[in-house]
This record gives C-alpha cells, structure tokens and sequence, in this order.
C-alpha cells in the first residue's frame, strides 16, 4: 500500500522501518518541525527525520499540520491509507479524511483505557499489572476512534516507563504490520470504543512527580517507576530536591509521620509513609549530582533515623 506516515518521537521508529520492511510505499514523513536545544539552542530534528532520510524516505516538515495547504500537499501524494504514530499535533478532519481505507494510529494503551498523552506512564502509576497497544481509526475525537486490532502485554513488576516504551513501540511496530495486511485482505470491521470503560492518561506535568508521603509505598512506588525518566519523583531534604530513581515497599507496617526516616539498610533507608506503610528506597539522585545508590548517599550526608523528608 502507498502510505503518508505521521509521527515525530522514538516511539514511532519501530512502527515506521516495519511497514518499509514489510514492502509498502512510504510516499513520505510528516513530522514536527526541527526545534532548539541545548545550551547553545542548536537546531536538532524529531527522532524520526534521520531514519527517515537514511531510508529515502521524503520529509515534511509543516509548523502546524492544519496550515493552508496542508491537505492539499498530502492529497497529491496518493496515500491509500495514513498512519499516525507519536506525532504531536492534532488532526483536522480535512487531513483525517484525505486516504480512502483511512488514518490509523498506534496507540500505547488497550483502548478505551488510557485514552491520551501519557499512557503508558499512567498505566504504570496507576498499578496496572496489563497493558498493551492498539490500532485504531483516528476520528476528530482524543484517542475515542474505532478500534481494529490490540494486543495485550504484562507489565513486569520493576518495569518503568522507560522500559515499558521501547517494548510497547516494538510490539506496536508488530500489530501495525499485521493491521495493514488484515485491511489489504479486506478482513478488518472497525468496532466502535465502549466510552463508559474510558480512562484517562494527560499529559504529565512537572508537579506530578513531587512525592507525597502520606500515600501509602505501594502507590508512591508505582509512581517512581511510572514517572522514570520524567519528571522523575522528587522529595526536599534540609530545603534541596532529591529525586528517588529505585524503591520498593517495605514488609513492616509503622506507626511514625510519614516522610520520617525509619532506619538505614545496606540496601538504602527506609521512609515512613501513610496507611502505616513503610518505602524501602535504594537510590536517589541529590540535586545537581548524578543517580547514586541510596546507602552511599546516607553516609555522605549523615542521614540517621529520625530525618524528616518533606
């Protein structure tokens, strides 16, 4: 099938090299414009234009998607269907509906669950033990398209974010392809989204990652793990930031404020939390310093039990 392929994070990479392998016509890349960064603010591309330049594949690169003309450059390349994956910009409909067999997203998440930005964060912050990744028809609406395909996966015990993602892009990448052909075969019945089991997934925002002790260590846990890399989970000691990369609950139930110090371990420290709960946390990264294991912090900083964390 000749395709237009919609997408800008590393995310999407998977997904775009497979349909290319699977020997469909890549007709070209709509991605987001390249954008500064660093301290010398030095033009760097969105993850996906190198792959697509090293495969020949034509890049497009509109400030907004919904720009005069936009539709117009798009139609002209003949796509029989568009895919969206990690793109970063809503679709108007006149772009939605351009590809006779359709646009299909990639989504993290096994809809109607986890319907947004951040889904694979959420399903980890939220304590999901499954989650998973779905192919769907876009329509104006957030993530609320009719589904066509999902497959379902475990989320280990230890996974974060950053593990998760690669994963749920590669197993993505897979349900694409297979997608693809189903609709080739003409054996695909899009099914209308049941909206009543939706849930959400917004967009992070730098404040979610603040700890509050007085939640119980097993939901404080599941957000160290979910918010890894960003934006991270972050606790103050003596007035500086200290973010906690590794922890896990603690077996002994307490009766101490939460954030208090309860004991220090070869492991690391141990932090009272609410519900009488106790966080076993094993490394930290202090302000302005790298990632370091817990116990070594402790030492150099003199924690002794006691220590309020706040």
């Amino acid at each position: 099938m000749r395709i237009v392929f919609l997408g800008s994070g590393a995310f999407a990479i998977p997904s775009f090299e497979a349909i290319i392998d699977a020997g469909h016509d890549v007709a070209a890349l709509v991605t987001q414009p390249d954008r500064e960064k660093g301290r010398g603010r030095a033009l760097a591309p969105p993850p996906l234009k190198p792959v697509a330049e090293a495969r020949q594949v034509p890049v497009l690169q509109p400030r907004r998607v919904r720009e005069p003309g936009s539709a117009e450059t798009l139609r002209a390349l003949a796509p029989d269907v568009q895919i969206v994956v990690a793109y970063g910009q809503i679709l108007p409909r006149a772009i939605i509906d351009l590809a006779p067999l359709g646009t299909i997203n990639v989504h993290a998440s096994l809809l109607p669950r986890y319907r947004g930005a951040a889904p694979i964060q959420w399903a980890i912050v939220h304590g999901e033990t499954e989650t998973g990744v779905t192919t769907m028809l876009i329509d104006e609406g957030l993530d609320t398209g009719p589904l066509l395909l999902s497959r379902p996966t475990p989320i280990e015990p230890t996974e974060t974010a950053a593990d998760l993602e690669p994963r749920l892009a590669r197993l993505g990448a897979e349900l694409l392809v297979e997608t693809l052909r189903e609709i080739e075969g003409g054996r695909l019945t899009p099914v209308p989204q049941d909206a009543s089991k939706a849930t959400p997934a917004p967009l992070i925002r730098k404040e979610d990652g603040r700890v509050d002790w007085t939640m119980n260590s097993l939901g404080i846990s599941h957000r160290v793990r979910g918010f890894h890399p960003w934006p991270g989970t972050t606790t103050s000691l003596g007035g500086r930031a200290l973010k906690i990369v590794t922890a896990e609950p603690d077996v002994p139930a307490v009766d101490a404020v939460p954030g208090t110090i309860l004991l220090l371990r070869p492991e690391g420290f141990v932090v009272a939390c609410g519900e009488g709960s106790a966080l076993l946390v094993t490394a930290v990264q202090p302000e302005s310093r790298r990632p370091m294991a817990a116990a070594a912090f402790a030492a150099g900083a003199r924690l002794a039990p006691g220590t309020r964390l706040t």
